[in-house]
């Protein structure tokens, strides 16, 4: 039973590992996206700290919304222990589990696409890639805010989902 437990925690840690880097690449796309004809790999490479503020908000966004489902996984390979791994009632558990992680993974992304996008519009007469490009730290940290407060909201509605799967 702990071989079994210890194996089931290390596809847990490996389901992880790659759903956050597929999660943090398709992040970083999305705001490539937003940016339009900016080039955030050339802001970063010439040191823009503005630009790097608002993308380590994106992968921070990114990682708490991950956590949440990697908990609801945590909680679907539990009961479905329960219920028998390999059982039907099991693998339906730990796929519902998987469908809320990548849900979330992609509410997250078109929340912080969403929230970017409307506060660029809001900010008449400011144009908020433009200022980062510039490197406003101000803008970069408005934006920063805008993009862990989507997550964290996101966050809740998945530990909600998890709740009801427990």
């Amino acid at each position: 039973m702990i071989l079994l437990t210890a194996v089931v925690g290390l596809i847990q840690l490996i389901v992880a590992v790659i759903l956050a880097a597929v999660a943090l690449y398709i992040g970083f796309s999305v705001f490539g996206r937003i940016t339009g004809d900016i080039d955030e790999q050339q802001e970063l490479a010439k040191g823009n700290v503005a630009f790097g503020i608002v993308v380590a908000a994106i992968f921070v966004a990114i990682a708490v919304v991950v956590q949440s489902g990697i908990t609801g996984i945590a909680v679907g390979v539990s009961k479905a222990s329960a219920a028998g791994l390999m059982s039907v009632d099991g693998l339906t558990i730990i796929g519902i589990a998987i469908i809320q992680l990548v849900l979330g993974v992609i509410l997250a992304i078109v929340a912080i696409y969403l929230a970017l996008t409307v506060l660029d519009k809001l900010a008449t007469g400011l144009h908020q890639f433009e200022e980062l490009k510039k490197g406003n730290i101000a803008v970069a940290l408005e934006m920063a805010g805008v993009i862990i407060a989507v997550a964290l909201i996101i966050q809740s509605g998945i530990v909600g989902i998890t709740a009801a799967l427990g």
